[in-house]
């Protein structure tokens, strides 16, 4: 089977769900999945990823594995016994067949939020191995090897690489499980943990003795919409009630939830001494770096003392680019994703599982990316922009 263990899914779910442990538990939410690729037909698989999912319903954690998560220094020890009563239930997941649904298959998970926040990045590391089973049953994994191979040569003859930390973001659209460990095991030995620093996949982080990366992802934020005291200030709440959790541990804010403007009003002298730095997952990049530089600059923080994470769609020539932009001049880290954990010849997949709805409010991602954004209520996508001042969308 495609999932074998619960810790096979990126770090932020985990610090995100310990999070609603604390904060949230009553929270109630709903997930779509969807597919940007066009063309694309997997309503054909319906059947095995539904099987795949039973599968993943099936497990618990072992004893080794509640180990590995109580060793880090922010997971606490009442999460760690929840999760050892913890497993996923198939009754909050849907996978059918639908011509209507983005390539053909409508996939939705609702239920309580801390017993759902686990399907994501398992759910579409499913459908993506699933789908590359039957477009690629016999890979050219000496390919795989070869364009790796060209990516590693290319990182170590950057010149003045030393700040150079390069992680793997790539779980949830990686082209298999053992591709990503391969991919992983070569990383690790040939560029060693001064440039490959770490990896989002906490299972193999634990395996190859590596740094689990990541804080919160979208959904968090999206969240605080609904349960926040004023939609207006949902950004704010979010940042404080994850202050209030982690007390300056984990402290990389996500930044595109609303788009640039609306994050550094939000972001004040308070937030920028708060947080560690930002992570950037849409818009234009270098933009973005030299606006944040300068907004740190601005509320009396050395920008040399903060840290800018870049993670959208990333490629090695494209991090080298960013790296000789920003070098010495902030702190930085590349989460690198779909670019290193599926080019092994076919197309890989651009899937996602974005929140919908919490406690029965629409909840929406405005990104700097058109095309990122997804929200199934038109008419409170149009409120949201118009509450943190952004003109209405531009329909292509």
């Amino acid at each position: 089977m495609i999932i074998e263990s619960l810790l096979d899914t990126d770090l932020y779910k985990f610090t995100m769900m310990q999070c609603v442990l604390h904060q949230f538990p009553d929270a109630h939410v709903r997930y779509r999945f969807r597919c940007r690729t066009p063309g694309i037909d997997l309503a054909p698989y319906a059947d095995e990823i539904r099987e795949e999912i039973r599968h993943l319903c099936s497990l618990t954690m072992t004893e080794d594995e509640l180990a590995y998560l109580g060793s880090l220094r922010f997971i606490k020890s009442d999460f760690v016994e929840f999760l050892s009563l913890f497993h996923l239930k198939e009754k909050y997941v849907t996978v059918r067949p639908d011509p209507a649904a983005s390539a053909g298959l409508d996939i939705t998970i609702e239920g309580p939020w801390l017993h759902t926040i686990l399907f994501e990045i398992p759910v579409l590391a499913i459908v993506n191995e699933v789908y590359f089973r039957h477009v690629c049953p016999e890979p050219d994994y000496a390919e795989g090897h070869r364009r790796l191979t060209a990516k590693i040569d290319m990182i170590r003859a950057e010149p003045d690489n030393g700040n150079l930390h390069i992680s793997d973001f790539g779980t949830r659209r990686r082209f298999s499980r053992l591709w990503q460990k391969q991919v992983i095991e070569t990383l690790n030995r040939e560029l060693g943990s001064s440039i490959f620093t770490g990896t989002s996949n906490v299972m193999y982080a634990r395996d190859f003795g590596l740094i689990p990366m990541g804080t919160m992802a979208h959904e968090y934020l999206q969240a605080c919409q609904a349960l926040g005291p004023r939609l207006r200030d949902s950004q704010t709440y979010g940042f404080q009630m994850w202050a209030k959790e982690y007390r300056g541990d984990l402290g990389i804010a996500l930044a595109d939830v609303y788009g640039i403007e609306p994050f550094l009003k939000d972001f004040d002298m308070y937030f920028c001494k708060l947080f560690d730095g930002a992570r950037h997952d849409s818009g234009d990049p270098f933009i973005w770096g030299e606006r944040m530089i300068k907004h740190y600059a601005a509320n009396k923080c050395d920008p040399r003392s903060k840290t800018l994470i870049f993670s959208d769609a990333l490629t090695v020539p494209r991090t080298i680019e960013l790296y000789r932009r920003f070098n010495h001049r902030i702190r930085l880290g590349f989460g690198i994703g779909t670019n290193l954990m599926n080019d092994v010849g076919p197309d890989p997949l651009n899937i996602v599982v974005k929140m919908v709805s919490c406690n029965g409010q629409p909840v929406a991602k405005i990104s700097d990316t058109p095309g990122k954004g997804m929200c199934e209520d038109a008419t409170y996508l149009a409120y949201l922009r118009q509450v943190f001042g952004l003109p209405p969308e531009v329909k292509a």
